[in-house]
């Protein structure tokens, strides 16, 4: 973050503890979603180096934050600030000490095209995405549907991971582990046993169809 002037320490952090926690955002302009104020949750913030106008800072935030809103929102608070460079250090559990060079994807492309084991060494898993959701495991006779965008019935569920919540994100996997969909919780885990009825509504479908004929 490159300050427009120069503030001390003491109220550099104010400002910050101002824009941890509960946030309200609206997407910049050039932005892939709607531009209406939205919450989303900093989970810290924290400063790492300070020279002159110059600041180094630590963010772990809620998916969809805007960084380079977060800064220019602190800036109104301190005289102006915009964002000078960005790195992306890990998503989810994902970290950048398990990533790749550019150069190695050409690696991957053909080890992919003559099918050589080696790829999954260079590419992750799509199963990897999600090791920090809830999951749910269903029946096979369950997945060509879903796969075509249909909502997930507690009827086809064979497993579920307790505590899921509705409205939450959820991950749907087949009985190898392999990941079906994303899905948004409509009952809780308990209800998900125990009830008949949407236990929830594909979100994102990953898995191509065909997989698993109907």
């Amino acid at each position: 973050m490159h300050l427009h002037k120069d503030v001390d320490m003491e109220k550099l952090k104010k400002a910050i503890e101002r824009f941890t926690g509960e946030i309200k955002q609206k997407p910049p302009l050039r932005s892939a979603v709607a531009r209406k104020e939205r919450k989303r949750e900093v989970y810290e913030f924290q400063i790492l180096d300070k020279e002159g106008k110059d600041v180094c800072f630590r963010v772990k935030c809620q998916a969809g934050t805007y960084i380079r809103k977060l800064v220019n929102d602190i800036g109104l608070e301190l005289e102006g600030a915009h964002m000078s460079e960005l790195r992306r250090t890990a998503v989810g559990t994902i970290t950048e000490n398990s990533a790749n060079r550019i150069q190695e994807l050409k690696d991957a492309f053909v080890f992919w095209k003559t099918g050589d084991e080696r790829i999954r060494e260079i590419v992750l898993p799509a199963e990897r995405a999600v090791e920090g959701i809830k999951k749910i495991a269903i029946k096979d006779s369950a997945i060509h549907a879903v796969c075509n965008g249909a909502p997930l019935y507690t009827t086809g569920i064979l497993r579920v991971e307790e505590h899921i919540m509705p409205g939450k994100l959820v991950a749907v996997l087949s009985l190898k582990g392999e990941i079906v969909a994303l899905a948004k919780a409509q009952m809780d885990s308990i209800q998900m046993i125990k009830r008949r009825g949407i236990a929830a509504q594909t979100d994102r479908v990953i898995m191509n169809k065909g997989v698993y004929p109907k």
